[in-house]
């Protein structure tokens, strides 16, 4: 069963932390692959200078739709990156995956990466996780509470602790402490 609405529909920051350790799956014709999130970046309303609600105002409505959808957009012309959006329609604010450990369809995550099944470096990583699971703008405003792409509760006791700091790969409000991670997890992004 997938996460309920009312689970994204509280701060970013907050369920940034809450969804260390859920499970995103993405069914795709006859293929499921999935992976347990071990590392995200939060993104707050136009006060946060890194946020597409402050430099791309108006730009994405979904941005500022209700939380639990998807936000997917081409980062740099390069590659995807996937953010559930987070809180009441409104108030912007959204959640970057940036890591997960692979938990099932690896063979096929791994041909689509080009990289072996047991590696690391599998969905490490924004652009790596989106490759590995078949993410596309075409699951742009998919409900992420239903459907065959989603976000389900952990699969195992949440036994680990997390760590925060600084969210990484942008120059904006660089400081803000609103990225966190499973502590000691190898699966992170470097």
């Amino acid at each position: 069963m997938p996460l309920p609405r009312r689970f994204y529909l509280r701060p970013a920051r907050v369920v940034a932390r809450d969804l260390l350790g859920c499970v995103v799956v993405s069914r795709r014709g006859r293929s499921l692959t999935a992976g347990r999130i071990v590392e995200t970046e939060a993104y707050l309303g136009p006060d946060d200078t890194a946020s597409h609600a402050a430099f791309r105002p108006g730009s994405h409505a979904l941005f500022y739709g209700e939380g639990g959808f998807a936000y997917v957009y081409l980062n740099y012309g390069i590659h995807y990156c996937l953010n559930a959006i987070a809180g009441a329609a409104g108030r912007p604010g959204c959640v970057l995956i940036r890591a997960l450990e692979p938990v099932a369809g690896l063979a096929t995550m791994a041909r689509r990466r080009g990289v072996q099944a047991d590696s690391t470096r599998l969905a490490s990583g924004p652009g790596n996780l989106t490759r590995a699971l078949g993410i596309t703008v075409r699951e742009n405003g998919a409900d992420l509470t239903r459907g065959l792409f989603t976000i389900e509760p952990p699969d195992r006791p949440r036994d680990f602790r997390i760590a925060s700091g600084p969210r990484i790969g942008i120059t904006r409000a660089t400081s803000l402490r609103l990225r966190f991670w499973i502590l000691d997890n190898p699966f992170t992004s470097r």
